[in-house]
């Protein structure tokens, strides 16, 4: 166990698009705690961090954006180009990330966190994990994502591909190796597998009903769906999004690996779902399909309670809600759970501006709320 409040830390490392996001948030609908300290590095040296000011001083303020903002692309081309910028910009970044992972992780209410870096094994980070776990792909693969998905030019992907340690050494001091090859469900398999193994006496997938009225014709419950619940979703999905979608059971489970979804049932029947998804402390909820005679405060109440209940349990700070157009007219409902309107630009945190324009759904409208006062990162 760690020194992070008694914690089982699985350390989660891989080199470049072999899907260790996909995993990190499959160990999070199990039940772990998930840290991208990748993104954490990113918040390090935005403006105002403590990160900010030594790497212009270091690398100058040719990087600056006329906001003020360092341009990370411009600071990637450099530095993975050059070997030995790079590692200048990590004696500046890497102590920063280990102390937001220790705070975050200490205040964490999980019994097992999951941290994902794609420089573990090469930091501080490394002493602190209880087992590492590898996620494994060919070169050809991981080609094909980074030109497919990250919409790198093939120059641009094998830069990056070249400027890190090959998969062979990380494969080397894995204690778990994932290999993440096939479909989402394949992947899965071996994530739940993996997790029986290390905590046999831990709960594993049970259908967990998290919010319940006490009416008995009307009962309403709220359910924190898993992967077995795909079917179910993607029959919502494709009978009330008014929509093309032709969504089938493989399709939710791939967006799985992406989001977290919630399920409400009335008197018996799934009436509507939503899914959101967490990522640098800022909970982004993109899907709400709901039935006609289910949009209502009474139903909705519930849902959007149990998504920031368990956003705050993942230490968010800000929760964006895109709200389908047809949605958006029940402003009232919206301002009575706290939300209002919002534009990215007005949202003033800059990893909150990043997350909305990054998130942000066609025909919707940008509802904001700040779930907590204090920064999660200040203390660094």
């Amino acid at each position: 166990m760690s020194n992070w409040g008694g914690k089982y830390v699985i350390g989660l490392t891989g080199n470049i698009g072999t899907g260790k996001s996909v995993v990190r948030r499959m160990l999070e609908h199990i039940g772990a705690y998930g840290i991208d300290a990748d993104a954490l590095a990113h918040r390090a040296i935005a403006k105002g961090a403590p990160g900010y000011r030594p790497v212009i001083d270091v690398f100058g303020k040719w990087l600056l954006e006329a906001d003020g903002e360092i341009n990370r692309q411009k600071l990637g081309g450099l530095v993975f180009s050059n070997p030995a910028a790079l590692k200048e910009l990590e004696k500046i970044v890497h102590p920063l990330v280990g102390k937001a992972v220790e705070i975050i992780a200490t205040r964490s209410k999980h019994d097992v966190v999951v941290v994902e870096a794609i420089k573990l094994l090469e930091t501080d980070l490394r002493s602190a994990c209880d087992s590492i776990w590898v996620t494994y792909v060919s070169p050809e693969i991981q080609l094909r994502r980074l030109t497919q998905y990250r919409k790198m030019t093939p120059e641009e992907a094998q830069k990056r591909i070249l400027a890190q340690s090959p998969q062979e050494d990380k494969i080397k001091e894995a204690d778990i190796l994932i290999k993440n090859v096939g479909t989402f469900e394949d992947t899965w398999f071996q994530v739940l597998n993996s997790w029986k193994k290390i905590f046999p006496a831990l709960p594993q997938e049970q259908e967990e009903i998290v919010e319940e009225s006490q009416a008995a014709a009307d009962e309403i419950q709220v359910i924190r769906a898993k992967p077995k619940h795909s079917t179910e979703i993607a029959n919502l999905l494709n009978k009330f999004s008014e929509g093309e979608q032709k969504l089938d059971r493989n399709d939710i489970m791939a967006a799985f690996g992406e989001k977290a979804f919630l399920l409400v049932r009335v008197g018996g029947k799934f009436q509507g779902v939503i899914g959101w998804q967490v990522e640098n402390l800022v909970s982004r909820t993109v899907d709400i399909v709901l039935a006609p005679q289910a949009v209502d405060e009474r139903i909705l109440l519930p849902l959007i309670h149990e998504m920031e209940e368990a956003s705050k349990d993942l230490q968010c700070e800000a929760s964006l809600v895109f709200v389908p157009d047809k949605l958006a007219v029940s402003d009232p409902i919206w301002q009575s759970l706290g939300y209002k309107p919002a534009s990215p630009e007005k949202l003033g945190v800059i990893a909150w501006q990043e997350a909305a324009v990054e998130s942000k759904q066609p025909d919707t409208t940008l509802y904001f709320k700040q779930l907590r006062k204090d920064r999660i990162l200040r203390p660094i």
